[in-house]
């Protein structure tokens, strides 16, 4: 995900400064790693460096005094440009479940053992994302956020179930070569 474009797209709605940027970050995007404020404040650096960006104005509503930032023109347009472009499918993937199962092989390890903590710690996440997603209040963006955690968490798991039924291919196979 570009902390960029999101901090873009989040000033394109209004002028705000890096605290109001970060909770509104965090709020619409739920089931995202939150933003910390170095990488807020880092990142609107870079966006008035590349005049994407310019200071709107500061005060201070009672509390420490605030730069507050907009969107510029030209950060309008590289905004829409990124927004446009489709994000092509991953052409590798990079699975740290497999290469840990790899790995058990590897090293004698249980990896039926290991597939099987794996599919447990996946279907606890599975039940945490859907009881956040089902309590009442829920905002859609939150209940979106979490659909889309559970159906990669799903293919996971369908992933597991298959490579658990050829375990013994995959241990003849990794353990020759």
């Amino acid at each position: 995900m570009s902390t960029r474009h999101i901090l873009l797209g989040l000033l394109a709605s209004r002028p705000s400064h890096g605290y109001d940027l970060k909770r509104r970050h965090d709020e619409r995007f739920p089931q995202a790693r939150p933003l910390a404020y170095g990488q807020v404040y880092t990142t609107l650096q870079r966006l008035v460096r590349d005049g994407l960006a310019e200071v709107d104005g500061t005060g201070s509503d009672g509390g420490p005094e605030r730069t507050a930032y907009r969107v510029t023109d030209e950060g309008a347009r590289e905004l829409a440009r990124w927004a446009a472009e489709v994000t092509p499918p991953a052409p590798f993937v990079t699975n740290e479940v497999f290469a840990k199962l790899v790995v058990s092989i590897l090293t004698g390890a249980d990896a039926d053992a290991y597939l099987l903590a794996q599919r447990a710690a996946h279907m606890r996440r599975m039940r945490e994302l859907t009881a956040v997603k089902t309590a009442p209040g829920t905002d859609l963006t939150t209940v979106l956020s979490a659909d889309y955690a559970l159906n990669h968490l799903d293919a996971d798991l369908r992933w597991m179930t298959t490579t658990a039924a050829r375990l013994t291919t995959l241990t003849a196979e990794v353990r020759t070569t």
